[in-house]
């Protein structure tokens, strides 16, 4: 297994669609574990799946990289010992090793046909056999070979697995046995010529020295077959003999405890930025699933976590998302940021596509702290301050809240409000709250709470937004009286 050499672990995601939360903690735990080591974080792409990546998704993958803030010592932008770092620019290794285990008699031609292989199947699953594949074409002769060719069949290249067991020691699960009937031999090679999955990531890891493979769990089924295929790759000379310590990592469940797939919608990483999720508040909560720094702490920075980082603290039980539980941790960061660093981050929410300019980063200086407390995610900036950033002519009230709270009830709070503003010379919000207070609890007789509202919608559009009186000064004396006005 792994050695006592430098850690060097690899995140090789696939250029398909938009990245997913599943993917994203299993990036975190390899950068953490690799940074907790001072080890090599390889960031390799798997796209030699034509049909199915795409440069756009490739670009998706970088930009989220470094929008959680990871960062890699080896991969794309930055280069390496290994380049090229996507699989789609290596093919002539791939043929140079499959050529070469063919050679070595580690791999074979199948010219089964995949009508043969679904009927040879099921006639095994009726007769209570294993169902894998079962050898047929291990030893063809050489006539064999030339008749198959005659017929006009294409072979794949299968790698001949050996036929005794395989233990090794998961770094999650402990010791796992594989025994061969339950690992039969597999593909390596298309009948295209197209390399598979199951050849280039350990020809990859081989070639790139990875001492430890961090992954989910749904391919631990995979691993005896990698590790055989390392054994080979040493015996024809490629790598150093090492084979990766492997450790996987449990389940992500979703809604239903059924596994978090890239089709649920809480999946997509992109919907988490989109709405404002803070990158430390998102990975602080991923970190939770399947891992903890403390049985009773579920708040901590990324520093901490790399500090503390351990794969036996890693659990082998499936992590349930818990999107309540997520946004509570994200609120938790947010509220914890500087005022200026809360304010800074708000800011392509508010002005998306442009910059501010000086007076709004002013203004918004100002308004940040009145939300801090109340708001989840960023996103909920636009409703809480988008107030403060309309053109007049632009301002709208919220239709819903406007049936609700501006009605002919309202006509007398509005009127009495505006004339005692009108008079009001030190517009901040201690006067303005008393003069209020003074025009409508006292003059009126209303309750606060409802002498309040309307003024809180027809001032800020909303029911629910910034302290009332703070928002007015923030607004100033003729916004606030004109929307007042146009509110009646």
């Amino acid at each position: 297994m792994a050695s006592a050499s430098p850690v060097r672990v690899r995140f090789c995601p696939s250029p398909t669609g938009n990245p997913h939360v599943g993917l994203v903690r299993t990036a975190l735990f390899n950068w953490a574990f690799a940074r907790h080591h001072g080890g090599t974080l390889v960031f390799r792409i798997e796209d030699t799946d034509a049909a199915r990546d795409s440069e756009e998704s490739y670009e998706q993958l970088l930009d989220s990289m470094r929008w959680l803030g990871f960062d890699w010592d080896e991969g794309p932008e930055i280069g390496g010992p290994h380049a090229p770092y996507r699989q789609s620019q290596r093919m002539d290794i791939y043929a140079d090793v499959a050529r070469k285990l063919q050679e070595g008699g580690f791999a074979y031609e199948c010219f089964c046909t995949t009508e043969e292989l679904d009927a040879r199947r099921d006639a095994a699953r009726k007769a209570g056999k294993p169902s894998g594949y079962d050898g047929k074409c291990r030893d063809l002769s050489a006539e064999q070979i030339a008749a198959y060719r005659a017929e006009g069949r294409t072979p794949i290249v299968r790698f001949r697995m050996p036929d005794t067991p395989i233990t090794f020691t998961d770094l999650v699960r402990g010791e796992l046995t594989f025994t061969p009937e339950n690992v039969p031999d597999f593909g390596i090679v298309r009948a295209n010529g197209a390399p598979l999955y199951t050849l280039v990531n350990p020809v990859d890891d081989a070639l790139m020295e990875i001492t430890h493979v961090l992954r989910g769990e749904d391919l631990l089924s995979s691993t005896p077959r990698q590790i055989a295929l390392y054994g080979a790759l040493a015996q024809i000379g490629v790598g150093n003999g090492t084979v990766p310590a492997f450790g996987h990592l449990p389940y992500v469940m979703g809604e239903g405890n059924k596994k978090l797939s890239k089709r649920d919608p809480q999946a997509s990483l992109n919907l988490y930025r989109e709405r404002g999720f803070l990158p430390e508040g998102l990975l602080n909560y991923l970190s939770l699933l399947g891992w903890s720094l403390s049985e009773d702490r579920d708040i901590f920075s990324i520093e901490e976590m790399v500090a503390a980082f351990d794969l036996g603290d890693v659990n082998a039980n499936p992590a349930r998302f818990d999107l309540k539980k997520c946004e509570a941790i994200n609120a938790t960061h947010l509220r914890a940021l500087a005022p200026d660093e809360f304010a800074r981050r708000l800011v392509p929410f508010l002005f998306p596509g442009r910059g501010p300019s000086d007076a709004e980063l002013e203004l918004l200086a100002k308004a940040a702290p009145l939300t801090q407390e109340r708001m989840v995610v960023l996103g909920e900036a636009v409703g809480m301050l988008g107030f403060l950033f309309v053109k007049p002519e632009h301002f709208r009230v919220d239709e819903a809240d406007a049936a609700k709270v501006l009605t002919e009830d309202a006509k007398p709070v509005l009127e009495a409000s505006v004339r005692a503003l009108e008079e009001l010379a030190d517009f901040t919000p201690e006067p303005i709250q008393a003069t209020l207070r003074e025009a409508l609890v006292d003059g009126l007789g209303i309750k606060p709470k409802f002498a309040f509202t309307p003024l809180r919608v027809a001032v800020t559009g909303r029911r629910v937004s910034p302290p009332l009186f703070e928002s007015m000064e923030l607004l100033g004396r003729e916004e606030t009286l004109r929307r007042l006005r146009a509110a009646l």
